[in-house]
């Protein structure tokens, strides 16, 4: 097998092709390049077909970290589980893949996309759908191809689209639009947006379409050269599932049937119904027939309920549950539903009901990413969890599959771009959609339920958003645009198309589609309907609603900001962390330091308030004039130490002690005494000078009465270093000013994100 490189240049990014070095022993095998980033793609295909009444295939995305040169952390300095960006990486690759094989295929492929160079410029997931389309070529496997995926920015400064962006770009676009498809239809769309319009959307989607077709030429070229230096490619031939004519005419005879026992409204109920005609129509088949056509027998029944369902709504208008096409299920809203929580909300459509909950945190707390995209990490995260029980179903609990890590990255995307900064609102944000009951759509009702619990919560959206799900039907020539579809319209139906957005634009679309047919016309008819869709449910909410609480509950942290100069930082710490220490334990608040010198306190019940109070004592320094109650601290034969703020002491002169000559300081003040005090002066060395306010009159036989202008001792007064009072602080200057921790480096520093993880 010989070598084959083509490399070719497209919407100004270099790119490349290769086959024929690496992994030859799989049953086809690609590497592809965008810029320096490398990613290797292999497919494999069983020899055997499977015994399945679906297609058996599983994709892979491994993460490796010597892609950036970096050793994983942890203790087996190996990668472990995927990320979620390698995770919704697989996902983006097999959507567009699935669909394209031909019908009835049952031998099981698995596909598998090796990260071996990450340049941190070119992003490295959309390239691993036309390497996986050229792995399959090559392979001589049966698909429609060849297949490309394309990632759609904006420059928002000259309004051009730019394709495959790199990560600069990005941050300067207001669309992170993926597509991929062939070069004539999109099978598979996933966007971020800046609450863009639909004609934007549409002009970004048609102008992708174009791209896609480009990418697919330069694989035919590819595909020509690896023919050219190899051979013509061999088709390798696989069995098919094909229908039986005997057991399909058999089974569509009881087409009435199926379409009486799907037109109920109540999902366990018509499910009910129609497993048992099944069961039925199977029994009407005797035991060796059932052995003889064990995998045509279900393959049919599923086709029959499919077909019925269908003609049911291209033909009478009517969906399962008797709704129109553009109608959505009934909605109850209800924002602050569980106590003492900072943010809830519960949104039900229908039988799909999710309870999202917000919780607020520090700054601090923002979730780090170890992937090999160049992102730190994100201060918004959503989750989603979608329990057995929520489907009325037994299953295995644990960590999320990747359908909940998808549809809580598309519910993190449709918020994000609505989420308050850092500065307006200082918190690590956390909302987590519990889908307590599911009939479509739940990742749609998650964003909305996840906007009620923010609202809730007191987050100062800039707007709510709101989402529906979109269907297609397209049967004997007729094509119908479905709204809010539930999950047997999701699962028998052409299209799945979720828009999230606000009044002012969409914010997120999800889309797979496995009709080939999906012209601009239909797209831009399911947009339309779409925001009539969203802005009826957004109508809904914000009865319940009408804005974002004025502030945060008294259940969730009260964020204080502070800036402290840099040189006041481990004052502030204290040796070891001491001082933030006592002040956290002391007050029961969270305080987190920045290198700029912003500090972050978070507390409940005014512990905040307390905190910050005694870090700004902390960092206070006295002026000359202001006057404070302060407690001696140390005494010696020229004055007493008055403690004023926690670690500032000044020098009240024994000859500003009382009104009259004093021979002893001890005979007026005592160590512990608190004594009202004015500063002075304040000298170039931070040394505080005090006068006592209402002097008392000095004792009977203290000496007689001396100038106050007789002061000559104070020159020396330096030397009392050397004499340290038992009593004061061993910490203290040699006449006042500020405690210092020389050796204290500032242990209260945190690494901020470079820039916000693009969900």
């Amino acid at each position: 097998m010989a070598k084959v490189t083509h490399e070719f240049d497209l919407y100004g990014k270099h790119y490349a092709l290769e086959s024929g070095e690496l992994a030859k022993q799989a049953t086809g095998a690609c590497l592809v390049k965008s810029g320096d980033s490398t990613v290797l793609l292999t497919v494999v295909v069983s020899k055997e077909r499977k015994d399945y009444d679906f297609f058996p295939l599983t994709v892979d995305f491994i993460e490796k970290m010597y892609a950036v040169g970096r050793i994983p952390g942890g203790y087996l300095k190996r990668e472990a589980r995927p990320s979620e960006k390698a995770t919704l990486t697989a996902r983006m690759i097999d959507r567009p893949l699935r669909p394209s094989f031909p019908d009835g295929f049952r031998n099981e492929v698995q596909v598998v996309a090796t990260s071996l160079v990450a340049d941190q410029i070119h992003s490295v997931d959309t390239i691993c759908v036309m390497g996986a389309s050229c792995a399959l070529a090559v392979g001589g496997v049966p698909f429609e191809g060849p297949l490309a995926c394309v990632r759609i920015g904006r420059n928002t400064e000259t309004g051009e689209f730019l394709v495959n962006p790199t990560y600069e770009e990005r941050d300067a676009s207001d669309l992170d639009l993926e597509l991929a498809g062939s070069s004539t239809y999109i099978s598979m769309l996933e966007a971020g947006a800046k609450e863009i319009s639909e004609e934007d959307m549409l002009a970004a989607m048609a102008f992708g379409q174009e791209a896609i077709a480009a990418f697919c030429e330069e694989e035919k070229k590819f595909l020509a050269k690896y023919e050219e230096a190899n051979g013509t490619i061999e088709q390798k031939s696989y069995v098919l599932d094909e229908p039986i004519a005997e057991v399909q005419d058999r089974i569509n005879a009881h087409y009435d049937e199926m379409a009486a026992a799907l037109k109920d409204p109540d999902k366990l109920s018509r499910i009910g119904k129609v497993e048992a005609l099944k069961d039925a129509i199977k029994a009407e088949f005797t035991a060796e027939e059932q052995a003889i056509w064990s995998r045509a027998i279900p393959v049919e029944l599923k086709s029959l309920e499919k077909h019925a369902m269908r003609q049911m709504v291209v033909e009478t208008g009517e969906r399962v549950d008797g709704r129109a096409a553009d109608e959505v299920r009934p909605i109850m809203v209800k924002p602050d539903y569980l106590p003492l929580v900072h943010g809830s909300g519960l949104f039900q459509r229908g039988q799909t009901q999710v309870l999202s909950i917000c919780t607020l945190g520090m700054l601090n707390e923002w979730q780090r990413l170890d992937t090999i995209e160049p992102v730190d990490g994100k201060r918004y995260i959503h989750h989603y969890n979608f329990p057995p029980f929520c489907t009325g179903e037994t299953g295995r609990m644990g960590s999320p599959k990747r359908r909940e890590i998808g549809h809580g990255a598309l519910a993190e995307r449709a918020l994000l771009p609505v989420i308050p900064s850092e500065e307006e609102f200082p918190y690590t944000i956390r909302v987590v959609s519990e889908v307590m009951e599911s009939n479509g759509s739940s990742s749609m009702a998650s964003t909305c339920g996840s906007t009620l619990a923010l609202m809730d919560a007191g987050v100062p959206l800039k707007r709510p958003v709101s989402g529906v799900a979109m269907g297609l039907i397209q049967e004997n020539g007729k094509t119908v645009v479905l709204t809010d579809i539930q999950g047997l319209e999701d699962f028998l139906g052409d299209m799945d198309f979720k828009v999230t957005g606000t009044t002012e634009g969409i914010t997120a679309m999800q889309m797979d589609n496995k009709a080939t047919g999906l012209t601009p016309e239909i797209l831009r008819s399911a947009l339309m309907q779409a925001h009539e869709g969203r802005m009826f449910i957004l109508g809904k909410m914000l009865e319940a609603i009408p804005a974002p609480r004025e502030s945060t509950k008294s259940s969730a942290p009260q964020i204080i900001s502070l800036q402290i100069p840099t040189d006041k930082i481990r004052d502030v710490i204290g040796s070891g962390g001491k001082v933030i220490r006592g002040i956290q334990e002391d007050t029961g608040a969270t305080i987190d330091i920045q290198e700029d010198g912003t500090v972050f306190i978070a507390g409940v019940n005014g512990a905040g308030d307390e905190a910050a109070e005694r870090i700004k004592a902390i960092v206070k320094v006295p002026e000359p004039g202001e006057e404070y109650t302060g407690r001696v601290v140390g005494i010696q034969p020229f004055g007493a130490f008055v403690e004023l703020l926690p670690g500032k002491d000044g020098l009240l002169h024994i000859s500003r002690v009382a009104q009259g000559r004093v021979d002893k300081v001890e005979d007026v003040l005592n160590i512990g005494d608190e004594v009202r005090v004015k500063v002075l002066e304040v000298d170039e060395k931070g040394k505080i000078s005090l006068d006592r306010l209402d002097k008392p009159e000095a004792p009977a036989g203290s000496g007689a009465p001396r100038d106050h202008a007789d002061r000559g001792d104070r020159g020396n007064r330096g030397d009392r270093g050397d004499h340290r009072p038992r009593g004061g602080s061993s910490d203290r200057g040699d006449r006042g000013g500020e405690r210092r921790h020389p050796g204290d480096k500032g242990s209260g520093e945190q690494r901020q994100p470079r820039r916000h993880h693009e969900a």
